[in-house]
């Protein structure tokens, strides 16, 4: 059991062992040929474009978006160098995106001081120094100083490109500094060129002569020889400008001799140019102008072998752009396919589902349907009793109220049936006694006199008239406050004028209650018409009766 245990195990760390060698061996792969495609893409940039198309399609493939990146950046390279300047950057940008999502800081600072370059190259000077100056912040961040000195020599070229010559040997000494400290000579070697060139464009030819000097030496150790002949080149120009031409000769014939063994036509054409200046100066015209025709014979040549690769690297770039196109239509097709599948079937499940939802919803609710009914029966059943019980209850209010009404209303009449009697009593009274104050009878007129005001003092009793409107107010609710609102002038005495007009008393039986003759009566009528603001014509009888 032990054993076969063991037997799975290296079987499984077997298997492991493969794949990673698989990987480690695509990723060499790949890495071979981005550098073969790097040296082809000096000679035949449209080669090396196919190559790298190869080499990214695999990447993407294998999701390797180092790979990936690095090539569309070599792509984009390759695109600057031959002067398609907005292919380049779609290349870069693209790279920029992977780089960004890898976070390879390192790739991204590179990548986006490539692009500084470009639009260096395109004389968007600010746009080169922002992207520049995002690139250094980065190498700054990861300490990666061969960043950092390129980056600085770019910005040098910028101030250089502007003619601010202070700030571009800083920038330059700064990039030197960098690569001294890694012993980069290769990286040293451009700088000192750079540096070279800002003191000839400052006319200080023997601090050129030895910055060329310096930097010929370095590419001369680091053997780079087609970097070596431009600077052999600068030196005899340098030395050419300084009156010392047999040096100067001397010098460009070396840069025509290594150009002529590397089928270098541009520098073939610019060390031609440069031996007919020298002859020119001479006063030996037959060499110069042998030299200024063979410069102008390498330059058409140069034109010429641009034109093709030109063509040809069109035609490849049309191929690649077409094939791109079409890759993504068709991946798009695949995507639309695949989305419309995936959103049928999902429809298609949805809508079983929701059926299976809405089935076993309907299901419950017809269940909750007959609950509730139920539910709302018994309670309207309840209800329905409940308000038989509160309707009977109403009713025998209704009876009782309308009974008390009755009897409010029969001891109302009462009350205002004594009340005349009452008065109509002592009215008797009273006219009886006056017929015999009349009567010159001294010994009773002073006794009778007194009846008399005994009985004046009864007319006006308020005991009754208290008992009367609480009577009054009892049968008629809330009849005095919807009064208030149509005068709140009134008095007492009218008060008790309105009350008996309300009971529908007549005028003979008013005049009796009130203690007044009618003449009076009519009189306080007529005041109460303008108090209660009636409008001449209106039965005072009536207005009251409606309240």
């Amino acid at each position: 059991m032990v054993n076969k245990n063991i037997l799975l195990l290296h079987f499984i760390l077997l298997i492991a062992f493969s794949i990673h060698y698989t990987t480690l061996k695509a990723q060499t792969n790949q890495s071979q040929q981005l550098n073969q495609a790097l040296i082809i893409s000096q000679h035949h940039p449209d080669s090396a474009l196919i190559v790298l198309k190869k080499v990214h399609a695999t990447a993407l493939k294998n999701n390797d978006m180092v790979v990936a990146g690095n090539s569309l950046q070599q792509m984009g390279q390759i695109c600057f160098n031959q002067g398609h300047y907005a292919q380049a950057l779609d290349f870069y940008q693209h790279a920029d995106k992977l780089f960004n999502q890898q976070k390879n800081k390192d790739l991204l600072a590179a990548n986006l001081s490539k692009m500084g370059i470009l639009f260096y190259y395109n004389k968007q000077l600010n746009r080169a120094r922002v992207l520049y100056t995002k690139a250094l912040a980065i190498y700054r961040q990861t300490g990666n100083l061969k960043g950092q000195a390129e980056v600085f020599g770019d910005i040098g070229h910028l101030f250089e490109k502007s003619r601010r010559y202070d700030s571009a040997f800083y920038y330059q000494r700064m990039a030197l500094s960098r690569f001294d400290q890694i012993n980069y000579r290769q990286g040293s070697a451009k700088i000192y060129e750079n540096l070279g060139s800002i003191y000839e464009d400052l006319a200080k030819y023997d601090s050129a002569y030895v910055c060329f000097n310096l930097s010929k030496q370095l590419y001369d150790d680091d053997g780079n020889t087609v970097a070596g002949i431009e600077v052999i080149n600068n030196i005899g120009d340098v030395l050419r400008k300084t009156g010392r031409y047999a040096e100067s000769i001397k010098q460009t014939r070396k840069a025509f001799n290594l150009a002529l063994q590397t089928n270098n036509l541009y520098q073939l054409a610019s060390s031609s140019r440069d031996l007919g200046k020298a002859f020119q100066l001479l006063k030996q015209m037959d060499s110069a102008y042998h030299y200024v025709e063979l410069s102008r014979r390498y330059s058409l040549d140069v034109y010429s072998k641009e034109g093709l690769n030109q063509t040809a690297f069109l035609q490849v770039l049309y191929d690649i752009n077409k094939k791109s196109d079409e890759i993504n239509r068709l991946n798009t097709i695949r995507k639309t396919n695949r989305i419309i599948t995936v959103a049928v079937v999902t429809v298609v499940i949805l809508l079983i589902v929701m059926s299976l939802i809405i089935f076993s919803r309907q299901r419950l609710k017809i269940r909750d349907q007959k609950i509730l009914a139920e539910q709302n029966r018994s309670i309207f059943e309840a209800q329905r009793d409940l308000m038989e019980l509160e309707l009977k209850n109403k009713e025998l209010e209704e009876e009782s109220l309308k009974h008390q009404l009755e009897l409010k209303g029969k001891e109302l009449s009462t009350h205002t049936l004594n009340l005349i009697k009452n008065n109509q009593l002592l009215e008797g009274m009273r006219n009886t006694l006056q017929d015999m104050v009349k009567e010159d009878k001294r010994d009773q007129k002073k006794q009778m006199q007194q009846i008399v005001h005994q009985i004046n003092q009864s007319f006006n009793h308020e005991q009754h008239w208290k008992e009367f409107t609480t009577a009054f107010e009892q049968v008629h609710q809330s009849f005095f406050d919807n009064l208030k609102q149509h005068s709140t002038d009134l008095t007492s005495t009218d008060i008790r004028l309105i009350a008996l007009l309300k009971v529908n008393l007549n005028s003979k039986d008013i005049a009796s209650l009130l203690g007044i003759s009618m003449d009076s009566l009519r009189v306080a009528r007529y005041r109460l018409r303008k108090k209660l603001n009636m409008e001449q014509g209106d039965n005072l009888t009536t207005f009251i009766q409606a309240l």
